[in-house]
């Protein structure tokens, strides 16, 4: 009878332990300001390379209006899918790459934006290319073939032509 009762009373200590940091994690509560932004704004990132995702093999027009997503260029991607968010980012990547905070790479999260000079406007030093952090290395992005894409951005012509990220959330 001993046991039986033991065993009653652990279930229900589990059980309220179970609703109550249920609750906890819910509401927030118990939390610091700081980690519940940076929850949010990682969920936030996350919706946006999401959304992103639904365009991938969308055509890629250099100077792309911002009214269509029948075809982008880099800066009007990301411009259109971040406005999605309300987070309304500025024409070109050369404006978009002042805006926001600094972040390192090694600090990357989904929603970030990176910077590269690449192509044929590039010295090494401006920005030519914007693209969205998608997370586990990768990059969401739209350039000539194949338009909209992912692509490494640990390894070939991103890796090499990186410049900075910001983070705009």
């Amino acid at each position: 009878m001993k046991k039986h009762q033991w065993f009653k009373q652990a279930i229900i200590v589990g059980i309220s332990t179970t609703i109550g940091l249920t609750t906890l994690m819910a509401t927030g509560a118990g939390t610091s300001p700081v980690a519940a932004a940076s929850v949010s704004a990682t969920s936030k990132g996350q919706k946006i390379v999401n959304l992103g995702k639904n365009y991938l093999g969308v055509r890629y027009v250099f100077g792309a209006s911002t009214s269509t997503t029948r075809y982008f260029d880099c800066s009007s991607f990301t411009k259109y899918i971040f406005g999605k968010y309300g987070k309304y980012l500025p024409r070109t990547s050369v404006a978009q790459s002042k805006v926001g905070v600094a972040v390192s790479r090694a600090n990357l999260r989904p929603g970030d934006l990176v910077f590269f000079s690449s192509g044929s406007r590039a010295t090494g030093r401006n920005v030519t290319h914007v693209a969205v952090y998608a997370g586990n290395g990768k990059i969401l992005h739209t350039y000539g073939s194949p338009g909209v894409t992912i692509s490494s951005l640990t390894s070939g012509n991103w890796n090499r032509t990186y410049l900075k990220a910001r983070r705009v959330l």
